[in-house]
């Protein structure tokens, strides 16, 4: 057997893009959850509550797409958001078939809240890069995205 004290047992896997960017997507996602929880938010809720805040009026399944989710599960979050009391959902007006997603008041003091917790959050999280290094390290992250 060999004594692995001096190796780290991933050292085979750290040299892979998508292994490095796993494991830094745990870490970053397990600590903004961790800042998220106390505000009755998690990472899924709250990135619906800030589209929602951002394009009031936004249809369900308009939603879903922006977010990359399956409309079913979409339900689920704009249920909790809703009793919660985070926002409305109304017929829309240009298509009385679809739900159109309103944010309440209450809706937007949590997001803004919470939005402020996630920026200190990412500050503690990324001291370690110049705002340089965050700013290429977004655009790079957009162009696998793309």
């Amino acid at each position: 057997m060999t004594d692995t004290t001096d190796i780290a047992l991933d050292d085979g896997l750290r040299e892979l893009i998508g292994y490095s960017m796993k494991r830094a997507t745990t870490m970053v996602t397990a600590d903004a959850a961790r800042v998220l929880e106390p505000m009755g938010l998690r990472i899924t809720t709250f990135s619906a509550l800030t589209v929602i805040c951002n394009a009031p009026g936004v249809r369900q399944t308009e939603l879903a797409a922006a977010l990359g989710m399956e409309r079913s599960n979409s339900v689920a979050v704009i249920d909790t958001l809703e009793k919660s009391h985070w926002i409305t959902r109304e017929r829309s007006a240009q298509d009385r078939r679809a739900i159109a997603l309103h944010p309440t008041t209450a809706g937007i003091m949590r997001q803004k809240q919470a939005r402020l917790a996630l920026l200190t959050h990412e500050d503690r999280m990324f001291a370690d890069l110049s705002p340089i290094e965050r700013r290429d390290l977004v655009k790079l992250l957009s162009k696998i995205r793309a």
